[in-house]
């Protein structure tokens, strides 16, 4: 089996796995996956009771790893996600209790409840995959998934996630209101005991660990490449925008199209990918413009008249072909050059001896 066959046999799995509980929602899965296959995390924002804790739980119950739901409230303190050293009497000595955070999957339900500072405790676990205590680190586990939900309907009370947390998502994603079959399908699956019960793990983190390293050797061609450089950066000069993609939402962009196309048994990436994943991975990182809000254009709005906006590119063969190469990294390449001199600058030959000759002549002339 080659490896892109193993990612999309991985993917095929789990996304019937989470089907035995969770009822038309597909392409959500799918996009949890190049979540999880991406190494990122889930923003959830959708009204309450429409199944995203039963979907973390599923998917963890999947994956063999541990599950935290966490309540956020405004009485919610930093010490209460991440852990607390206690005095212990017996050692004489402070022991460190982990908190919820130290799990597989999280479930951070209604975010924006709790305040600024505790919503700030997450950050480093996002970013570094570690909680810092009392000056100590403490690794968390692989895989680390966070996926938090936010309601867009009640919002007395809340506190908005600031623009670099936000930044930290990967995907925001909605489920929405189930089909009336779908619905009655539910109704008919429950009806007798929770089928949570009866899902099974399937994968381990070493799974997980080779399929996040088969996605990112995903072929993207050079064009395509320019495609979505060219969608990131007319979101940073559309004048209905006040913030546009930053450099952490490209490559996150990059990552998820990789993902994608490997999770569909693809070597390579179509524009058909991008288009797909623009939605999901660039949305919650754009601030509308003053005017913008004042006319009640919403940013899905503006995110669609950009993608619309740019040239897609037509090709005949999006695969990687003999003609085509990597481009170089002149950066790398100037650092190795300027390693070199230094080197050379530093040699006891040159130390010893001084310059060359023809370098003594032009400086003694």
């Amino acid at each position: 089996m080659s490896d892109i066959a193993y990612v999309q046999n991985l993917a095929q799995r789990l996304r019937e796995n989470v089907a035995q509980v969770i009822v038309g929602k597909d392409e959500v899965v799918d996009q949890l996956l190049v979540a999880l296959f991406c190494e990122g995390h889930v923003l959830l924002e959708d009204v309450p009771g429409i199944g995203k804790t039963m979907l973390a739980k599923t998917l963890a119950a999947s994956l063999g790893i541990s599950f935290q739901r966490i309540q956020f409230t405004p009485d919610l303190l930093p010490s209460d996600i991440v852990g607390v050293s206690v005095y212990n009497r017996k050692t004489d000595d402070f022991e460190y209790r982990p908190g919820p955070v130290l799990a597989g999957i999280v479930l951070a339900d209604e975010i924006n409840r709790a305040g600024p500072r505790t919503q700030s405790a997450l950050l480093e676990a996002m970013e570094e995959r570690h909680v810092t205590v009392d000056g100590v680190s403490h690794a968390l586990p692989y895989p680390f998934f966070l996926m938090a939900t936010q309601n867009p309907v009640e919002l007395a009370g809340t506190f908005p996630l600031p623009e670099a947390q936000m930044d930290r998502f990967l995907i925001q994603l909605a489920l929405g209101y189930p089909e009336r079959e779908e619905e009655r399908l539910i109704l008919h699956r429950f009806r007798a005991d929770n089928p949570l019960n009866r899902v099974r793990a399937i994968v381990e983190a070493d799974d997980i660990r080779q399929a996040v390293a088969v996605c990112r050797d995903v072929f993207v061609h050079p064009v395509l490449e320019d495609y979505l450089l060219d969608i990131v950066q007319a979101t940073r000069e559309d004048g209905a925008l006040d913030l546009g993609v930053s450099p952490r939402g490209s490559l996150a962009f990059y990552r998820t199209v990789q993902a994608l196309a490997a999770i569909q048994g693809r070597t390579y990436v179509t524009p058909d990918d991008i288009q797909q994943l623009a939605p999901p991975v660039l949305r919650h990182r754009l601030i509308p413009g003053p005017d913008t809000r004042l006319h009640g254009r919403s940013v899905a709005s503006v995110l669609e008249g950009i993608i619309q906006s740019v040239t897609v590119p037509v090709e005949e063969n999006w695969q990687e072909g003999p003609g085509i190469t990597e481009p170089s990294d002149p950066i790398g390449t100037f650092g190795e050059d300027l390693e070199q001199e230094l080197e050379a600058a530093v040699s006891p030959e040159a130390t010893v001896n001084g310059p060359p000759a023809d370098e003594r002549s032009s400086i003694s002339g």
